[in-house]
């Protein structure tokens, strides 16, 4: 009678308990893993969007400073130094060189994004698809500020990527890399992500997604799929002190190159906002200091005579709280708020000054690349016998670039062109003497006959090179 009671009991006990589905193994989704199924889906997802994804090979002249390039500002032994040096525009020289990269179909009528590294100045840019069909790309432009381009193929009905939210990925969360890692096409590689909002020295317009996902040469340009098969970024670097993967990955957010995308595709370049500040972060030591309640904002150092922010009162020592309601965390964030900002717009910062908020109101200004070179004090000359309309230096020029002269490469032509000098070269001598003046080149010149070479020392992005250049008989 006992056991009959006990085994009545048992009974009760499984006909109360919740049924769960009995498989024969991990219970898989199209659009990912469920509650049962702890390992993702991997398979399905190549399946579905590998054919989405596209190397690209692309050919540019190499240059003679290319041999031993440098990174203004990193040292050698900084792990994102390979990145940045691979990164370093073509120099004087001239050998073809070949670089392997990946990108993805955004359209069906052939547009690609990629990054900006991989076809910025190129000879020509050859996209393969899974197929095996091959096209000649057209570059339809480049943003090196975001490492994001956008180029396009002649062709139709292709299978075009969807687009994520990288707003709604979360850290640890999977996901997968499809791309072409030292060439191997359509390598697929997977991992979480680490981190989102990461910010790398010298790209402070990008709030990088940090993944451990398997990143090498050729997977940059490729796109990095959430689990349902969305494109949430595009891989763009490693941390590396060897230039192989070593755990650390970076994409670029996917919402921040489709905007990046549509102003290259609509108007063949990214139009930024700029107010003419300098920033620094605020420290707890410098919150403090201000009598700030948190360590949040950006603190200016430095407002630029007759900027936006010169204009409208902003002083050295102001804390920019928010722009348009819009809390400034620190100052990456207020970088990206200004820079998103439409050219003629009006915004309201609120700003920490003396110990009280107040509000300023800014008109913003329109960011133009490299604006020192718009600075000259003096008039431009003709184009010499180089072919060159070059300026004298003038002081804060010598200051930005940390050199102590030398004369402004504003147009090329003629025999300098064909030697690979370029705008915003600086031509600090000729053969052994030291060009600080137009004077000292065209005494130089005179006593060179036609049909002679001169050798232009040439700084460029903080690496110098003799560069030789024939001269017209």
């Amino acid at each position: 009678m006992a056991r009959r009671t006990l085994a009545l009991i048992v009974l009760l006990l499984v006909a109360c308990t919740p049924r769960q589905a009995v498989t024969a193994g991990p219970e898989r989704s199209a659009t990912g893993p469920t509650a049962n199924a702890p390992f993702p889906d991997f398979v399905s997802l190549v399946k579905r969007e590998g054919d989405k994804v596209v190397n690209i090979s692309a050919t540019r002249t190499a240059r003679g400073l290319e041999m031993q390039p440098e990174v203004p500002g990193l040292s050698p032994d900084d792990p994102l130094y390979d990145h940045f040096r691979r990164s370093l525009p073509p120099a004087p020289g001239g050998y073809p060189a070949r670089t392997l990269g990946s990108g993805f179909l955004i359209s069906q009528d052939g547009y690609i994004l990629t990054n900006a590294h991989l076809v910025a100045d190129v000879d020509e840019a050859i996209v393969r698809l899974v197929d095996k069909r091959q096209f000649n790309a057209k570059v339809i432009g480049v943003d090196e500020r975001t490492d994001v381009a956008l180029i396009k193929i002649d062709a139709r009905d292709l299978r075009a990527v969807t687009i994520g939210d990288p707003a709604k990925l979360e850290v640890g969360e999977w996901v997968a890399a499809i791309g072409s890692p030292f060439g191997f096409e359509n390598s697929v590689t997977a991992g979480i992500v680490s981190a989102k909002g990461r910010l790398v020295p010298d790209e402070s317009e990008v709030p990088f997604i940090q993944t451990d996902v398997a990143v090498n040469p050729g997977n940059s340009g490729g796109p990095l799929f959430n689990l349902r098969g969305e494109v949430v970024g595009i891989n763009s670097m490693i941390y590396s002190a060897s230039g192989g993967y070593m755990g650390l990955s970076f994409a670029i957010p996917i919402d921040v190159a489709i905007m990046v995308a549509d102003q290259l595709r609509t108007q063949g370049r990214v139009i930024r906002g700029r107010v003419g500040v300098q920033i620094q972060e605020v420290t707890p030591e410098l919150a403090a200091a201000f009598n700030l309640e948190r360590a949040a904002g950006a603190l200016v150092v430095a407002v630029e005579k007759a900027s936006p922010a010169d204009d409208a009162g902003l002083l050295p020592g102001d804390v920019i709280l928010k722009v348009d309601g819009t809390p400034v965390e620190d100052s990456s964030s207020l970088v990206r708020l200004i820079a998103a900002t439409p050219p003629g717009a009006t915004i309201k910062l609120e700003v920490w000054r003396r110990g009280d908020a107040r509000e300023v109101t800014v008109t913003v200004g329109e960011l133009v690349a490299e604006r020192w070179r718009a600075e000259p004090e003096l008039e431009e000359t003709l184009p010499d016998r180089l072919g060159l309309v070059l300026t004298e230096l003038t002081p804060s020029q010598r200051s930005w670039l940390g050199i102590d002269g030398g004369l402004l490469v504003r147009s090329v032509g003629g025999p300098a062109l064909k030697a690979g000098i370029q705008e915003a070269d600086v031509i600090l001598a000729i053969n052994d003497t030291r060009t600080d003046r137009l004077a000292d080149l065209e005494e130089a010149l005179g006593q060179t006959p036609r049909g002679g070479t001169v050798a232009l020392l040439v700084w460029r992005r903080g690496n110098v090179a003799y560069v030789p250049v024939p001269l017209a008989d």
